[in-house]
């Protein structure tokens, strides 16, 4: 049995008890700053979660964020990141005032993220190893989840299939044993860039293969492209692959990490109907960025549309049409508020 503590009430955090409990690990869930309200209401209910509709295994602890430097001062095998992206700060300086003077336990980050830092691209995971060498801690181990697993259907234990990554394989390995059960399926990988540069990127894939029933033919009626227009979602999906590989390798990742759980299969649950692909239907139906956003989408978060204006300018550095055509095309269109037009001739 290990012990191990999430970071996070939200989701996906609180999902990921799941197999934890499962595997008869000690799991505490530790709100964040911004949760007591949450955790409060959590625990009077003995312990539903309103986010994922379901009522977690009364084993996993529930705690408040004034209780983080407690549970972590006691032995601690693994730290499950569960904030989100906009969070990593914060964390960060939590986890230095904690082991300021201390080993830090192994790190499990949920998150995804790529931004621009120094000119440069720079992984969630990354940044997250930057923050704490600034305060001292420089030696950190940091693993990555990364594959198609929606929180809810975590939370009700449907089969799903995820990968853990490490730059070390021997620690991807142990984790992923920590935490594989009957219905969560881990395998394990060194290519810790492949799967976070897959995880981050396929969010801008997403929005363009949703855009697929509005852009398969200006020639037909919308009930005929109803029933039609997988044709079109197949051959930017096909085209989506290929230049997630391109932009992997440029960091330095393996492109056959893209044909797996991180890549390929991410992008097929993604676009399948969340947020990224619901904005890419409202812009491949011919409505700008900023159109679909306020008249459908205005008070939820899009995150292939941040992650585009965050690393437009440094794309469009590094790559050509002939390169990226499915991957600038929807960037800039959503970059300078125009609408979606593909360039079908320069796809692969």
């Amino acid at each position: 049995m290990s012990r191990i503590v999430i970071i996070g009430a939200g989701a996906m955090g609180s999902a990921f008890a799941l197999p934890c409990i499962d595997n008869n690990h000690d799991v505490n869930i530790v709100g964040t700053h911004l949760e007591n309200d949450f955790i409060d209401n959590l625990k009077a209910k003995e312990n539903f979660h309103p986010g994922l509709n379901v009522k977690l295994d009364i084993k996993i602890k529930i705690n408040k964020f004034e209780n983080l430097n407690n549970l972590l001062d006691k032995s601690t095998d693994l730290i499950v990141l569960g904030i989100s992206s906009k969070g990593i700060e914060w964390v960060s300086e939590q986890l230095s005032k904690i082991f300021k003077d201390k080993k830090i336990p192994n790190l499990l980050m949920l998150t995804k993220g790529l931004s621009i830092y120094n000119d440069d691209y720079e992984l969630l995971v990354n940044k997250l190893k930057r923050l704490l060498a600034d305060n001292g801690i420089n030696k950190v181990n940091i693993s990555a989840v990364g594959g198609p697993c929606l929180a809810s259907g975590l939370a009700n234990r449907v089969h799903s299939s995820v990968v853990i990554a490490n730059e070390d394989i021997k620690t991807a390995k142990k984790i992923a044993d920590m935490l594989n059960t009957s219905y969560y399926h881990t395998s394990f990988s060194d290519d810790l860039n492949g799967v976070e540069v897959s995880a981050a990127i396929k969010n801008i894939f997403s929005m363009a293969v949703g855009a697929a029933k509005g852009l398969c033919s200006k020639d037909i009626p919308n009930d005929v492209r109803e029933k039609n227009y997988l044709n079109t979602s197949s051959a930017l999906i096909k085209q989506s692959i290929h230049e997630m590989e391109v932009f992997v390798e440029h960091l330095k990742g393996k492109k056959e990490t893209v044909k797996g759980l991180a890549g390929l299969g991410d992008l097929y649950v993604s676009s399948g109907g969340g947020r990224n692909a619901r904005m890419g239907s409202y812009i491949g139906e011919g409505l700008t960025f900023s159109k679909a956003k306020k008249m459908k989408m205005e008070k939820v978060t899009v995150e292939g549309a941040d992650l585009a204006k965050e690393i437009a300018k440094k794309v469009n550095k590094d790559f050509d049409n002939k390169k990226l055509p499915l991957m600038l095309a929807m960037i800039n269109a959503i970059v300078e508020d125009k609408k979606l037009e593909l360039d079908w001739e320069a796809f692969r």
